[in-house]
């Protein structure tokens, strides 16, 4: 049985696109059904970003009340409000203004925050300090994530087709819907030690795989790189000693008065302790002059006289040795080779 809801619908007409994003206008309200009740939301902001926000403030209320929305700047507390009033026409635009108020406490400078309040732009704030424990490893983590000189960020982007910004510990996004998808699957990752360059690359495949028609609705996976998990076999830590149990503390460090004591420099006076250390720097300086008299008087010392003719004379024989030796073996090697006399007697009685 054929279904009656699959039917051609008269106003489903080629022409309209049921995916596009209409702006909400003050006409889509034109009944006057507006808020009843206040609707608010707060955010703190960090100490370093007071500033920033008493410069940029008259703009942040200028943006808003063309939706009519207020917003109030706490420099006391340290947070950022935004209300509606009487007079706000689009539900989601509260929602919006809680976002930008987000995103300017994350760091996020005003001109790229305030796109927000568009449709089609929505925002992401991945929070990624809990997922390593050790503050080293998190910074190195971080790090590979922005890439050297921000190139790999720029790769994210540009894929992405989302503004990202690190911070601290976390990561702010704006975009379309699928990016952020995209972008927030990526940093996870990185945190969990995978990195960013295999989602690059499976993202650069994907978007030359999205401008051929004939694949819009096959199976990607085939055309996609798949990476494996390789464990690197590392370095065990040498196995250390166990030490035998005693009950008795160690022996406690000698102080400095102790030693003194023990070398009874603790009971001389004032003078003889002044008379001492000077006898001791003395003796000191006399040792090291010692050594460095010995030093330079190395270089006068005469070398020891070679005799070239007896050297020379050792190295003719030497040679003439060498070569009677190699005489020797060639005669004896030739003298296996020849046949011997006994053979030869034997082979005529044989005839």
């Amino acid at each position: 049985m054929v279904s009656t809801h699959n039917r051609d619908k008269p106003w489903d007409t080629p022409d309209i696109d049921k995916w596009e994003l209409e702006e909400f206008k003050p006409e889509h309200n034109a009944s006057g059904q507006h808020f009843t009740e206040e609707s608010s939301f707060m955010t703190l902001f960090p100490k370093y970003r007071e500033q920033y926000l008493r410069t940029i403030w008259a703009d942040v209320t200028r943006s808003l009340d063309k939706h009519f929305i207020k917003c109030e700047l706490d420099l006391v507390e340290g947070s950022m409000s935004v209300k509606t009033t009487t007079k706000t026409f689009d539900p989601a635009m509260i929602i919006k203004a809680r976002d930008l108020i987000k995103l300017l406490a994350r760091s996020v400078p005003f001109p790229q925050a305030v796109k927000i309040l568009q449709d089609d732009i929505a925002c992401d704030v991945i929070k990624i300090g809990n997922f390593v424990t050790n503050k080293d490893r998190f910074i190195k983590r971080r790090q590979r994530l922005v890439g050297p000189n921000g190139n790999t960020l720029k790769a994210l982007e540009l894929l992405t087709k989302c503004y990202i910004l690190v911070q601290g510990n976390t990561v702010s996004s704006m975009g379309p819907f699928k990016g952020l998808k995209e972008v927030r699957r990526v940093v996870e990752d990185c945190m969990r030690n995978v990195h960013p360059i295999y989602y690059i690359k499976e993202l650069m495949i994907k978007q030359e795989l999205a401008k051929n028609p004939e694949l819009a609705e096959e199976d990607w996976s085939r055309f996609l790189p798949s990476f494996k998990k390789r464990n690197i076999a590392r370095k065990k830590a040498p196995k250390r000693e166990k030490k035998v149990y005693t009950p008795f503390p160690p022996a406690q460090t000698p102080r400095k008065v102790d030693l003194q004591i023990e070398s009874g420099e603790y009971f001389l006076a004032k003078r003889e302790k002044e008379k001492k250390k000077l006898q001791d720097k003395r003796e000191k300086q006399e040792e090291v002059t010692e050594v460095r008299k010995q030093e330079r008087e190395k270089d006068f010392e005469a070398p020891e006289e070679v005799d070239y003719e007896n050297k020379l004379l050792k190295k003719e024989k030497k040679e003439k040795k060498e070569k009677k030796e190699k005489k020797e073996k060639k005669r004896s090697h030739d003298d296996d080779d020849k046949p011997s006399k006994k053979s030869k007697k034997s082979k005529l009685s044989e005839e």
